[in-house]
């Protein structure tokens, strides 16, 4: 597929999990793919060999998310290797904490926000220059922002703020032709969800979803390939559920 051939895409927390999935999904489909990774070098550097391999481009950008200067450092970064143009930013990366109201620490908390929050808002602010018409920002929320799941009530609040980013983005982005959406997945075996790989984990994500099947991190990939396409033209200031029918 083609769909995305001559087109430059930024894909944070590319590692592994969605981010590696979405990296993937959009090299598949034509799109030069910067994979970023805060820890994982060894992981990242597999994503992009696997790429390349399948006759895609493809590098690695690193930075710290959660650092107060790192949306601006990752940016500078991709403009040294993209130049001028970035037709799709992908804002992945992201940190959970399971924790009851009493046990959450301000620290989580702050952590949580630095990461989920305050990262995608400072790296669309600091991309923007580079991002022209027809350009298309995905950003992850999360089921968690639709319906009570777990003890993760300070995690949550993050993926509902990403919520209201991406109307606010939509509306302010909208007259130069960028447009900008989230996915919200729902129970995903990936290892921020590590619990989604136990049999009780396993049989709490079945037990709330319509589709009964657990979720893999492709189902999410292929969903965030779509809105970045020309195929989503149309759609804008939306967050597309992608949870097999969760919580209904």
């Amino acid at each position: 597929m083609t769909k995305l051939s001559g087109k430059t895409a930024l894909v944070t927390g590319a590692s592994r999990g969605l981010g590696r999935a979405s990296a993937l999904a959009l090299a598949r489909m034509g799109a030069q793919v910067l994979v970023h990774y805060s820890n994982g070098v060894k992981e990242a550097e597999a994503v992009v060999a696997e790429i390349r391999k399948a006759g895609g481009r493809a590098d690695t950008v690193a930075a710290d998310l959660s650092a107060p200067d790192g949306a601006h450092k990752l940016a500078k970064q991709v403009r040294a290797v993209v130049g001028d143009r970035l037709d799709i930013l992908v804002a992945n990366a992201g940190t959970s904490k399971s924790a009851t109201i009493e046990e959450t620490t301000v620290e989580d908390f702050d952590r949580l926000f630095a990461v989920n929050v305050r990262a995608p808002f400072f790296l669309v602010q600091q991309l923007l220059p580079i991002m022209c018409k027809d350009s298309s920002i995905v950003l992850l929320s999360s089921l968690g922002a639709h319906a009570a799941v777990g003890t993760l009530s300070a995690y949550a609040a993050t993926k509902g703020a990403i919520d209201t980013l991406v109307k606010h983005f939509a509306a302010a982005l909208g007259e130069r032709g960028i447009r900008v959406n989230a996915v919200a997945p729902g129970v995903v075996a990936t290892d921020m969800s590590a619990f989604a790989k136990t049999d009780a984990g396993r049989d709490y994500a079945l037990s709330i979803q319509a589709l009964k099947r657990s979720a893999e991190p492709d189902d999410i990939g292929g969903v965030v390939a779509f809105l970045a396409s020309d195929d989503a033209h149309w759609i804008s200031g939306d967050t597309i559920r992608v949870d097999g029918g969760s919580k209904l």
